[in-house]
């Protein structure tokens, strides 16, 4: 099914009975982790025994799972659209271009940049469509009529993708060769949002940009202080320091 990631078809969700009976026909050894994880993998787990939901009796994954903004679609565009516009320009092009946009207030104005075309029609075509399904699919609120627009958008990057492929301008990460395919996770993600509006309303009310700072506080920042190694302790020793210091700096305000 991972190969179909591309194509424009909604696929069934994977239910907890779906998931749960691939957990339960897995026989080996759950501490043989790489057995284990090998196993896992014919069935595309991640390797979890026991999801924390397995006795949840009228929860499943599939729904109480919603779509994310930050990792659905802020990120699935620096991984893919902006990698294959920088493919089709050119990063020093690229960059200029995004340097001399003017620069409006509250928003983000990229000065140094961010990092010719032959089928430009369909190739912008799919990007914007791509832009399009995010900017609705974020709003506060949905009407059924953007909720229409969404999926239309969605429909119009599937329509005219075939011209990113044919240009070249998708590329494998690790390799750096192009792709013919779109094996692409995220792409599956998407047709996720507009079933999840419905079942579970507006998706940006679910965004981790709370969880995603707190671990940037205590894990990614700390972590540049540590020496690559016991991540755990070293980060909890740092973290340990910061709370000292900040008592004592509390301590001495009050003071004066």
């Amino acid at each position: 099914m991972y190969k179909d990631f591309g194509d424009p078809d909604c696929h069934p969700p994977h239910t907890a009975a779906l998931t749960l009976t691939q957990l339960q026909s897995i026989q080996c050894n759950v501490n043989e982790v790489e057995w284990y994880f090998a196993t896992c993998e014919d069935f595309r787990l991640s390797g979890i025994s026991h999801p924390f939901w397995h006795d949840w009796l009228y929860a499943d994954p599939s729904q109480f799972l919603t779509p994310e903004a930050l990792h659905y679609w802020h990120r699935q565009f620096w991984d893919h659209d902006m990698q294959w516009c920088k493919h089709a320009l050119g990063a020093v092009e690229l960059d200029f271009r995004f340097s001399v946009l003017p620069p409006i207030a509250g928003f983000c104005h990229f000065n140094q940049g961010m990092m010719k075309l032959k089928q430009v029609v369909d190739v912008v075509i799919a990007i914007q469509a791509l832009m399009e399904f995010r900017y609705l699919a974020q709003a506060p609120a949905i009407t059924s009529q953007m909720h229409d627009c969404i999926s239309a958008a969605l429909k119009t990057f599937h329509d005219h993708k075939h011209a990113i492929i044919d240009a070249g301008l998708c590329h494998g990460q690790t390799s750096g060769a192009a792709l013919d395919h779109w094996e692409i996770p995220k792409l599956e993600f998407m047709q996720s949002v507009t079933p999840s509006i419905h079942q579970a309303g507006t998706v940006i009310q679910w965004s981790a940009n709370t969880t995603e700072h707190a671990h940037i506080k205590v894990v990614k920042d700390p972590v540049t202080t540590t020496n690559n190694q016991n991540y755990d302790s070293q980060i909890c020793c740092t973290l340990d320091h910061d709370k000292k210091c900040h008592l004592f700096n509390t301590a001495v305000s009050l003071s004066e």
